[in-house]
């Protein structure tokens, strides 16, 4: 197993704040991936989960598909190598200049969010003669028991199809000359380590399926999404995701027709682990009752805590081995009393000048960094 443990004699004297990736723990991952999810599995790199150009290129390299939620995420993906033909494209928002630069590249299918979405794409395609591949996005109402900002598959919910529209929206695009139904898609949330979820839409999947077929309809593709979680506590002792559970959990639960192709969305658990965001500290300041560490990361590198809520384990990797444990509130230096990585932590004795690492910050991490407070966006560099 590759130390993906930040190499700090390497770095050391390199300006903060920065992501650091393990480009040899990303190997491994994809390789775990490869042999849990069979040769006959699709898998497509979830693109939002980060987007730096060298990580993609080592995903292509790999021979996985993109999944795509915008034109821009289209172009990463063929830039970085991924072949048109292995790029989904999601989004309920996709602009007619987003529909048609997927057109025009050939990707390998739209996944359909509403009835509205359907009747331009067959509108755009018509207008340049092609036929294009459709998966229509459903809303199985199963409660992925996670994060209610990244919950995505319940039956009032701004992404896709609910279920009692579905037969309708999909007799629709079996008749439109421009449409081929191709499939079905599904994604239920993010960050989920239970899999008992994945085991409820594998039902709701096959009772679907055997629904469209009594109205003879049938699909050649099922795309289940994503959403495997990563443990964020303990990176060091897990620093590969579940993928054997939860590969078995639809090989064992899903009811595949004759000749359906399996598809899956995964994002976070590929690119997770491999990364961290390294900072340093500026001040340790003494309140009255509390001590914090001001780090010159915050928010604009790292929005996770800030947004969901999120932990992230937190390392002093400048203290000496033996340093007395001291309790801290570590905070960025953004103008947002929401600026907080993480209240009451635990860390050793911590001084100005100290290198800390936030963990598992290689998923929504940079690709989420932003210009607030008109800060600087921050590089990246690579370790195996």
């Amino acid at each position: 197993m590759t130390d993906n443990t930040f190499p700090i004699n390497r770095f050391a004297e390199l300006p903060t704040p920065f992501y650091a990736y393990s480009i040899g723990l990303l190997s491994q991952t994809l390789q775990a991936v490869s042999n849990a999810a069979g040769a006959d599995a699709h898998i497509h790199y979830a693109v939002k989960a980060n987007a730096n150009p060298v990580i993609l290129q080592e995903i292509a390299r790999a021979g996985f598909g993109a999944d795509c939620v915008s034109g821009g995420e289209i172009e990463a993906a063929l830039a970085a190598g991924f072949e048109a033909k292995k790029i989904v494209y999601a989004g309920v928002g996709k602009t007619d200049a987003e529909i048609l630069l997927g057109i025009d590249a050939g990707i390998g299918c739209f996944n359909v969010e509403s009835a509205e979405e359907l009747e331009i794409i067959a509108a755009l395609a018509a207008e340049k003669n092609k036929i294009v591949r459709v998966a229509l996005r459903v809303n199985p109402n199963v409660d992925a028991h996670t994060h209610k900002h990244i919950t995505t598959g319940l039956s009032e919910n701004k992404f896709g199809i609910n279920l009692e529209a579905l037969l309708p929206i999909a007799e629709r695009a079996v008749a439109l000359p421009s449409i081929e139904l191709s499939g079905l898609h599904f994604h239920i949330g993010s960050q989920m380590l239970d899999m008992s979820p994945y085991a409820e839409l594998c039902i709701k999947i096959n009772e679907l399926q055997d629904s469209l077929a009594k109205n003879g309809i049938f699909v050649s593709s099922i795309n289940v999404g994503g959403g495997l979680g990563v443990d964020y506590d303990d990176p060091d002792k897990n620093p590969i995701a579940d993928f054997e559970s939860y590969f078995a959990t639809f090989r064992n639960g899903l009811k595949l027709r004759p000749g359906q192709t399996l598809h899956f969305e995964l994002g976070r658990s590929i690119v997770a682990q491999c990364g961290s965001l390294i900072s340093r500290c500026i001040y340790v300041k003494h309140g009255t009752v509390k001590k914090f560490v001001i780090l010159d990361a915050g928010m604009t590198e790292l929005i996770r805590p800030a947004l969901y809520g999120a932990r992230h384990k937190i390392q002093n990797i400048s203290a000496p081995e033996g340093s007395p444990i001291e309790t801290y509130d570590v905070v960025g230096p953004v103008c947002e009393s929401s600026d907080v990585f993480v209240a009451g932590g635990h860390l050793p004795l911590t001084q100005r000048g100290d290198l800390l690492a936030i963990r598992s910050a290689g998923a929504y991490g940079e690709v989420m960094a932003s210009n607030y407070n008109c800060r600087k966006l921050h590089p990246a560099y690579f370790f195996n």
